[in-house]
């Protein structure tokens, strides 16, 4: 073989690095996605049961089922979302960090200047993970809050409060899921 990539290849903090730009989240990040993905998913049973006047007992099997759903794709949403949004802030943020980094900096003297500019790209990191996250899920939230509230008061009104309640949570879920999958410019 001409050319072997692997992972040893690479240092510590290299390897760091490209961990931070991947799409894959930390295990804090995929607790907060699925924590807030499982509370938005269970809001609209309120909704349902108060406003659509669905049996609460007799239902609780596709308010489970419905629920689990709309988590898992929420979640996926969110990570889409804030794998796009991370490099596009991660950009516009670059001048201001290292700006404030620089000064912050400025007084220590033994440290290398490489050594300054490792921490201004963590920090630079840490700014845009921290963005995007919080970005992503107030985004997603309120979209998904919104095609379901117009959905099952305005286009699947005549519809039973059961198939009201599984199509535009599901479609719902699922338009935003696939919204998240496509390329922004």
């Amino acid at each position: 073989m001409a050319e072997e990539t692997s992972s040893s290849s690479f240092t510590k903090e290299e390897e760091l690095l490209l961990q931070d730009f991947s799409r894959n989240v930390s295990t804090k990040s995929n607790v907060l996605f699925y924590g807030n993905a499982f509370i938005v998913s269970v809001v609209p049973i309120w909704l349902f049961w108060r406003v659509h006047q669905m049996e609460l007992l007799s239902s609780v099997a596709f308010f489970v089922a419905v629920t689990g759903l709309c988590t898992y794709l929420l979640a996926m949403a969110y990570r889409n979302t804030k794998f796009t949004l991370k490099h596009k802030i991660a950009n516009k943020r670059e001048d201001a960090v290292s700006r404030e980094m620089t000064a912050l900096l400025a007084d220590d003297k033994k440290m290398s200047r490489k050594e300054k500019d490792e921490r201004i790209l963590w920090k630079k990191i840490d700014v845009a993970e921290y963005e995007a996250t919080s970005f992503s899920i107030f985004y997603n939230n309120a979209l998904f809050l919104a095609m379901v509230i117009f959905a099952s008061f305005y286009l699947l009104r005549s519809f039973t409060p059961t198939f009201n309640y599984i199509f535009s949570m599901a479609a719902a879920s699922g338009l935003l899921a696939l919204l998240s999958t496509g390329k922004s410019t």
